[in-house]
């Protein structure tokens, strides 16, 4: 019950007369105990779902994001702690703690709150015990940044020029003994990478989409990028007239559509990313703050801003929840424009602003007439 000094005799009494009418009732401490050391920690919990949720049924990006989020945030600060006995409090000190990063914060809330859906599920916590429920998360600015028609062309300008000629670069003359002359800077844009970077605007696809895409996938006949595996599982990706150009004049040089290389397998491994080119290209282009996955969001604005349907724009973009496609609602306003256009003309022509010759009979609207039959000043 307690060691002598820390419980008095009558404490002892007390208690030892409780923990009788507790058994007296069918209680039994001693397996209570038992089974107290016998629950899952944090990071036994967190293993397993890992190994029979995530690793199991999502993509391989994906679960080696779960991973990192658990293992680097979560882990260090409860690892060895039951996971039953973890409290909401404390999951809210955590989300809060990461809070100057509300992104992160959030998605480890939602990582954490799965896991624990999980663990209940595999009888590792008590039933119904989440004590991420409640938690409110923090607000996130829209990430989304849509290129401009004249953005798109500097960036079309700076990749032909890097692929041909070379972009120019800065050094730093003070710090760099033997930079080479001015008019020696130059980065050349490799063919493969100038072309993932159009794949990715003509496409909309996703980054790793995109470099781990392999020849055997694409169906010229039919004009499909057939993808066995992706975030959202099986899919086909469309390919149009110019991003069927890129691919035909794309050399093969291994496996993979966009080739990579690494010592001693050269050509058989994709590229890893696209950081480099993008940044050359962004600088060349003078755009600020832009990703390269505002290219996926761009493509999808376009689609949008011409009246395409939402629909359409998700099932292009390989969106398995129309909510996703949600995001560009308010770019989809064509049918809203013809709307307001329709009646600012009726608007004018009733005012004497415009002659009804200019109309056409699709955009008459018949006004009610006026209850007002004399004519009044304000």
């Amino acid at each position: 019950m307690g060691r002598i000094g820390v419980l008095t005799p009558d404490e002892a009494r007390t208690l030892a007369r409780k923990m009788l009418a507790s058994v007296a009732h069918g209680s039994d401490p001693a397996a209570q105990r038992a089974a107290e050391r016998r629950a899952a920690t944090i990071a036994e919990v967190a293993e397993q779902f890992l190994r029979e949720h995530v690793e199991a049924k999502r993509a391989a990006a994906t679960a080696a994001s779960y991973r990192d989020l658990l293992e680097r945030l979560a882990i260090p600060e409860f690892g060895k702690r039951k996971a039953e006995k973890i409290t909401t409090a404390e999951i809210q000190r955590l989300h809060i703690k990461h809070g100057h990063s509300p992104y992160a914060a959030n998605r480890l809330l939602r990582v954490l709150s799965s896991m624990y859906s999980f663990a209940a599920k595999a009888r590792l916590v008590p039933d119904g015990h989440n004590p991420c429920r409640g938690v409110e998360f923090f607000p996130e600015e829209s990430r989304e940044r849509y290129l401009t028609t004249a953005e798109l062309a500097l960036i079309g300008e700076a990749l032909r020029e890097g692929e041909t000629v070379g972009l120019p670069y800065d050094v730093d003359e003070t710090k760099a003994k033997h930079a080479p002359k001015e008019q020696n800077r130059k980065t050349t844009i490799g063919p493969h990478a100038a072309a993932a970077l159009r794949l990715l605007i003509f496409t909309g696809a996703r980054l790793r989409e995109i470099l781990h895409l392999k020849w055997e996938y694409v169906d010229f006949e039919r004009g499909l990028v057939l993808l066995p595996t992706s975030k959202t599982g099986k899919k086909s990706i469309v390919l149009n007239a110019p991003a069927l150009a890129v691919l035909s004049g794309l050399p093969r040089v291994g496996t993979y559509v966009i080739a990579g290389s690494s010592a001693g397998e050269k050509y058989e491994r994709p590229r890893s990313d696209l950081k480099k080119p993008w940044k050359a290209i962004s600088r060349r282009a003078a755009l600020i703050g832009v990703r390269i996955h505002d290219l996926r969001h761009t493509h999808a604005s376009v689609g949008a801003g011409a009246g395409l349907g939402l629909p359409i724009i998700g099932k292009l973009l390989g969106h398995t929840q129309a909510a996703t496609t949600q995001r560009y609602a308010h770019l989809d306003n064509d049918p809203l424009r013809r709307a307001s256009e329709r009646i600012g003309a009726q608007l004018a022509l009733a005012m004497g602003e415009t002659d009804q010759s200019e109309l056409g009979p699709e955009k008459i609207i018949h006004l009610p007439k006026s209850r007002v039959n004399s004519p009044h000043l304000l």
